[in-house]
């Protein structure tokens, strides 16, 4: 079997791109939600409120609608991309106009679209901004789905091959997680209101331009992406291909894979876009405020939580490179046991110690089961199976997630009360309980996965420059 090396170059930009990516994802799936609870809804009046959408409500609606957009856009330009043979283009346009529409974000405002249409009553500009909101999230949501989750994850299955997949996966892991952090360290100071919104927005959606400009002349189609095209079915029939029956039934672990990831994608999203919110109106608060939050002995944990994610999620990750199947059943139910922990208590050095099986868990279970669906999918058809991929991990959970964490919230009743003197219904610790009932049920489609196994073989000759 010859050894395939990813060159330097690759390496480079699929960490460029990924951790750019990143900034703009992490952006619009954590900051535009507070975004919404503390500049949107933040002054409304009490009659506002009670004549628009509940927040929880309007962040469940924009996250579904948002995926919706995204796997639609990921079948048509997937797709697209395999025709014309180009996988630069779309990435580097893409990721321009992805900032571009980033930018825009920080001109949102109640009074800018009140004088945009013309409106009167404070409801109904409350609601129409809302919903301007929620508009632009699907035009974000567009772009980038086109140059990231269409184009960039078709490229990066083109250049790599099966062996050199879980490396970069892991690769793609870390650097995602450390873009999550870049943005939560600046955007912090946005929620804090030290940092204004339309910096922040207009800042971070440069940065993600600058990349697309630079991804013109850096980025090369490999090989792979060229030959793959040559057959002659028509565009219509290849979007459809991933659900043909026959298609289906061919490829058994793809499907499978899938259900499992997207499963546990659906636990995840159940509590994430709320999270900001939670630890912002209930987890601080109930801890005494920021400045106990800040003490040393809470530092303390989070240091050495973050120690120990690292060591083993590292050692995990080499253990399972010869066998996925015996790792991926224990870490779905280590998160599993996390989530239903982080259900029972506020209290900020518990809920650090509960973290650390959930974030291990999702991490082997994104990476492996990411490498997988990769491994899984047919030679020489990466564009034509990001749209179905898309539909296991980001329609399905992105609908509903959110819509079962905003019941869990609703019902249990938690509720803030603002300097105005208006109650508004926050996110609940039970959000995390409803998460890992639904996280349990990635089990079945795993049990029959493993019985399966994960061995594929390398495509013979042909090295991605």
């Amino acid at each position: 079997m010859v050894k395939e090396k990813l060159s330097k170059r690759n390496w480079f930009l699929i960490a460029l791109f990924c951790f750019v990516g990143g900034i703009a994802w992490n952006t619009e799936n954590m900051y535009f939600n507070t975004f919404i609870y503390n500049t949107i809804y933040a002054d409304a009046s009490k009659a506002a409120r009670e004549g628009a959408m509940a927040p929880s409500t309007a962040i469940s609606r924009m996250v579904a609608l948002s995926a919706v957009a995204a796997v639609l856009t990921t079948f048509v330009m997937g797709t697209l991309s395999d025709k014309l043979k180009n996988r630069r283009l779309f990435i580097s346009v893409g990721y321009i106009l992805w900032g571009i529409v980033t930018g825009l974000f920080g001109f949102i405002t109640k009074e800018n679209v009140a004088g945009l249409f013309h409106l009167n009553g404070e409801a109904l500009i409350l609601t129409l901004t809302v919903w301007f909101v929620i508009f632009m999230d699907i035009v974000m949501t567009f772009m980038g789905s086109t140059s990231n989750d269409a184009a960039f994850q078709a490229w990066v299955t083109d250049v790599t091959v099966p062996g050199q997949r879980a490396l970069v996966e892991t690769v793609l892991s870390v650097v995602g997680a450390i873009s999550s952090l870049a943005v939560t360290g600046v955007g912090s100071f946005a929620q804090a209101g030290k940092l204004t919104y339309k910096a922040f927005f207009i800042g971070l959606g440069a940065i993600v331009s600058a990349c697309g400009i630079a991804g013109l002349f850096l980025i090369k189609d490999p090989p792979r992406t060229l030959k793959k095209s040559e057959n002659n079915s028509n565009y219509i029939s290849d979007l459809v291909y991933g659900f043909r029956p026959s298609v289906i039934k061919s490829n058994p672990r793809l499907y499978l894979a899938l259900c499992a990831f997207g499963i546990s994608v659906v636990a995840f999203q159940v509590f994430f876009p709320y999270l900001l919110v939670y630890i912002q109106y209930v987890v601080i608060p109930d801890n005494g405020g920021v400045q106990n939050i800040l003490r040393p002995s809470v530092i303390i944990t989070a240091v050495l939580v973050a120690a120990a994610l690292v060591t083993v999620i590292v050692t995990l990750l080499k253990l399972s490179s010869k066998n996925k199947g015996i790792f991926l059943i224990p870490c779905t139910i280590l998160m599993t046991a996390g989530l239903f922990f982080l259900s029972t208590t506020t209290n900020i050095h518990v809920m650090l110690i509960c973290v650390l099986p959930v974030v291990i868990g999702n991490a082997i279970i994104s990476i492996l089961l990411g490498a997988a669906v990769k491994d899984f999918i047919p030679e020489g058809k990466a564009g034509l199976f990001q749209g179905i991929r898309m539909i296991f991990v980001v329609l399905i959970p992105m609908v509903a997630g959110p819509v079962l964490g905003d019941i869990a919230c609703r019902n249990a009743a938690a509720t803030y009360t603002n300097e105005l003197g208006v109650e508004t219904i926050v996110p609940s610790k039970e959000m995390f309980f409803v998460a890992g009932v639904v996280c349990a049920l990635a089990l079945i489609p795993l049990f029959f996965l493993v019985r399966k196994g994960f061995d594929v073989e390398e495509p013979a000759g042909e090295n991605a420059a």
